[in-house]
């Protein structure tokens, strides 16, 4: 029995695979069971930021489990302390927690605008999200997820969410009140689209927030740690959230989550009120050090922002070439989208069977999500490789 048929017998059929068994990966190459090459363009969707086997993250994680790989969270942990000063110097934060998963984080977060709403009145507990929108698959992150494929059949649903258009204003205000605790917003929706929010509707829900004193809460769990070209998302737009959540490349590739807040939302979660076994273990963070350390060096910003800006003049001459099959692009630094007039999951499909990896997002959206070292000259083979995949739906 194969992995294919020993995963199809035990595991549970929770997502379509591609029948492919990655076993080796170094930077933006992945390599199959059958010894085949890929060029990495998702990065296990936004996680390994640093690519594959990156040598710091390696020898961390390698170096601590050789020492200890988990204590409670009753004692002191000095790479969870040590994370958590990261986070925050280099952010607006001032307390963080530690989790496993972005929909960790994100039902934290929800819990910790609600607990912060009653504590001021008990009918203050309602939170506003955004249509199209993508937090997670708990029950709390579900419900506030703008897209009811990812609800249906798990009613009924956590009570009192509101639901806004994106990047509209008019909408947002008209589902605010005095009753609400918190506003929940990706800075750029993911599995949306890759639709970045425009300076102006963010800024706008920070007068709004500070009107109705409640809280901002950004998810970060795709566009952190470098994704844009910035550090978090939230600087592209001079607009600082109350709360942020983050994951996916905190760990570049071992489970970690966070809840990053500041002021009154820093104070609300005490002993008791909410926790986690595993979360800002010995393991998880040694990673989280050893990749904040590498996002932050000296140029490593910069040098994504100007490979964004690169991978996005490229794929808009793919627009160009291929108007009767692609609309558009959109984005900020190495998380874009190719906007198509067809569903693209069977070009993903296609350029799979090439040896390029990307993946198809609100069924029409080829969206780019390489590891962050990417090299230009990888970037001028994936858009090589596309092109060669767009031909036959040029006809």
């Amino acid at each position: 029995m194969d992995v294919f048929e020993r995963t199809e017998r035990f595991v549970m059929k929770t997502y379509n695979r591609y029948p492919v068994c990655f076993v080796k990966g170094e930077g933006c190459r992945l390599y199959d069971s059958q010894g085949k090459e890929y060029l990495d363009m998702l990065a296990g969707i936004a996680v390994c930021n640093l690519g594959h086997a990156h040598p710091a993250v390696t020898r961390a994680v390698c170096e601590q489990a050789k020492e200890l790989l988990h204590v409670s969270n009753l004692f002191y942990i000095e790479s969870q302390a040590e994370l958590a000063e990261l986070i925050c110097k280099n952010s607006f934060g001032e307390k963080v927690f530690f989790c496993n998963s972005g929909a960790e984080a994100n039902e934290g977060a929800i819990k910790l605008a609600r607990r912060y709403g009653t504590q001021l009145d008990p009918e203050k507990y309602e939170i506003v999200a955004f249509k199209g929108s993508f937090h997670g698959r708990t029950m709390a992150a579900v419900t506030v997820t703008g897209q009811g494929k990812y609800s249906e059949g798990f009613g009924p649903m956590l009570p009192g969410v509101k639901f806004a258009n994106f990047n509209d204003v008019d909408s947002l205000l008209s589902v605010v009140s005095e009753r609400t605790a918190g506003i929940i917003v990706e800075p750029i929706q993911g599995e949306g689209g890759v639709v970045p929010a425009s300076r102006e509707f963010l800024r706008a829900l920070r007068e709004v927030a500070d009107r109705f004193n409640a809280l901002l809460i950004f998810d970060e769990v795709q566009t952190g740690i470098g994704r844009t070209g910035k550090l978090f998302a939230y600087q592209h737009y001079g607009v600082e959230p109350d709360v942020m959540t983050l994951a996916k490349a905190l760990g570049n590739g071992v489970p970690i989550g966070a809840i990053v807040a500041k002021g009154k939302a820093a104070e609300v979660l005490r002993p008791g009120l909410h926790a986690s076994t595993f979360g800002g273990n010995l393991l998880a963070t040694r990673a989280g050090v050893a990749v904040m350390k590498e996002v932050t060096k000296p140029g490593f910003l910069e040098e994504v922002e100007e490979k964004g800006n690169y991978l996005k003049g490229l794929l808009e001459e793919l627009v160009g070439e291929f108007p009767q099959v692609l609309e558009s692009v959109r984005g900020k630094g190495l998380m874009l989208g190719l906007v198509c007039k067809v569903g693209c999951k069977d070009i993903v499909k296609s350029a799979l069977d090439r040896g390029l990896i990307i993946n198809c997002t609100a069924g029409n959206v080829l969206r780019f999500v390489p590891p962050l070292v990417i090299s230009r000259e990888e970037i001028d083979e994936g858009v090589a490789i596309l092109r060669e995949v767009l031909k036959g739906y040029a006809g």
